[in-house]
């Protein structure tokens, strides 16, 4: 081991040695509660496979375990919203900033449910296929970007585009968004895409000239057969005739209050948060996307498109959204002139004085670019993407510091990364960053099973974990 090479270890192992108190076991944190799997029983989740994020047992454990009444709750990254939802459950006013339309319709979804006219949806549904036969025309076009072209088989797109345009005419709002959402909920079963990881993965009877192993995603269901299925469990789980319906189970009603309206924030958190006053919050439960490369604009591209979403429209929030893909530029720039904008100068000053005062940072950064010079990352745009996914962070934890309450807490669910065969310990990192904007670091909890090596880093560097953890910090 050389000198330098000695030096590198170092800066992380120090910071590591200084929060190594905060770190603790959680064996009631398994990796169902702290994903999206533990929802499955809900019918939001049921209904659309939303795979990001954590579970609603995980925001009322935390919710009824440090607060001791309802407050003011916000999550910076909503996605679908189980934050929100599940606090509205508990009595909390809740506030959620989401920038996909994905996680936005979701929600706007979930907020329709509430008051919905089951007879009148069910009405609409039972004249559905007649009215959509009568059809002849239609004025609603899905209009494909380069990544979702041909991915409906011709009779398929036809009959989508009628159902769109149907859809439209409903005058009941809160009807005709459950419908759409029904069939925004069977894309990928009807289509010749599976999400795969970051990407969609192609079937071999697609139109598409395809490279490589052909691929066989099993049954293609009908347009028809897709949407009646999907529908009648809608219907079903809405049904007061059973014992319990599901939907119950969520209602905010059985626990004898009347609940807040859901705030729904459409927006980038980087510009939103400076929006709210000083120790506004009371409760933050958030999880941001992970540094792990992972392009939600190409994983959820069918439903982007079909919520009318254009090549420019996604390319520009590929942009804006948090940089965890290699294809993010910096942000800094955007970043300073958005603080001068709103006369926060010196908020911008001391945000980056905190990130570069980050010796573990500084050494991360400097480890990746000699890993880039060495062509020892597998694509050279990754030391970029994790600089800036950090320095955003730091923004966002500052931000979050700003507007709780003195004595309020956030906590937030991350995964630890690796890349060319070194860990970056995000939990301590962005740990640190919360420190010095006035949180406490009240514990790491780290899940008892971690998270493996890629495929691709395990043929290189084995079969090791790094830590899957959920911080709670607390405002001094």
């Amino acid at each position: 081991m050389t000198n330098n090479e000695e030096i590198i270890a170092t800066e992380r192992q120090i910071l590591f040695s200084k929060l190594a108190d905060k770190l603790e076991t959680a064996y009631n944190l398994n990796r169902k509660v702290v994903s999206f799997q533990a929802n499955k029983d809900e019918p939001i989740y049921r209904w659309f496979k939303y795979k990001e994020g954590f579970s609603s047992t995980l925001v009322k454990y935390f919710l009824n375990e440090y607060s001791k009444k309802p407050g003011k709750l916000l999550d910076p990254f909503a996605g679908a919203g189980t934050t929100l939802f599940a606090g509205q459950e508990l009595g909390w006013e809740t506030f959620g900033v989401e920038i996909l339309p994905v996680g936005i319709f979701v929600m706007e979804t979930r907020e329709a449910l509430n008051d919905i006219n089951l007879e009148e949806l069910r009405s609409t549904v039972k004249n559905l296929w007649k009215n959509l036969s009568e059809i002849d025309s239609y004025d609603t076009h899905i209009n494909h970007i380069s990544i979702t072209k041909d991915a409906f088989s011709d009779e398929t797109e036809i009959l989508l585009n009628k159902f769109l345009s149907y859809c439209s005419k409903i005058s009941d709002k809160k009807t005709q968004t459950v419908l759409r959402f029904a069939a925004f909920s069977v894309l990928e079963e009807i289509s010749f895409t599976r999400k795969d990881g970051q990407y969609l993965r192609w079937d071999h009877r697609s139109k598409r000239n395809l490279s490589g192993k052909a691929f066989d995603k099993g049954k293609i269901l009908s347009f028809e057969e897709a949407l009646k299925n999907k529908l009648n469990q809608i219907v079903s789980d809405l049904s007061p005739n059973q014992i319990m319906s599901l939907f119950e189970q969520f209602s905010t009603r059985k626990n004898g209050f009347k609940p807040h309206k859901v705030n729904i924030i459409e927006g980038s958190c980087l510009s939103e948060l400076p929006k709210f006053d000083d120790d506004f919050f009371d409760f933050t439960v958030t999880s941001p996307p992970y540094c792990n490369r992972y392009d939600y604009t190409r994983t959820y591209a069918l439903e982007l498109v079909y919520l009318g979403n254009n090549t420019d429209q996604v390319r520009n929030l590929r942009q804006a959204m948090l940089s965890c893909t290699v294809e993010n530029k910096e942000k800094v720039e955007f970043l300073k002139q958005f603080y001068f904008s709103i006369g926060k100068t010196e908020t911008f000053e001391k945000v980056i004085e905190v990130y570069n005062n980050s010796d573990a940072m500084t050494e991360v950064n400097s480890v990746l670019d000699e890993l880039n010079k060495l062509e020892k990352l597998n694509n050279n745009n990754i030391a970029r993407m994790v600089k800036n996914y950090f320095l955003e962070m730091c923004f966002v934890i500052y931000e979050m510091a700003r507007i709780t309450k003195s004595g309020g807490y956030c906590v937030m669910v991350n995964d630890n990364v690796r890349y060319g065969g070194e860990e970056i310990p995000v939990d301590l990192i962005l740990s640190e960053f919360a420190e010095n904007f006035g949180f406490n670091i009240n514990k790491i909890f780290v899940l008892p099973r971690g998270k493996g090596n890629s495929s691709q880093q395990m043929g290189s560097y084995g079969r090791t974990e790094v830590r899957k953890c959920v911080y709670l910090w607390q405002k001094n």
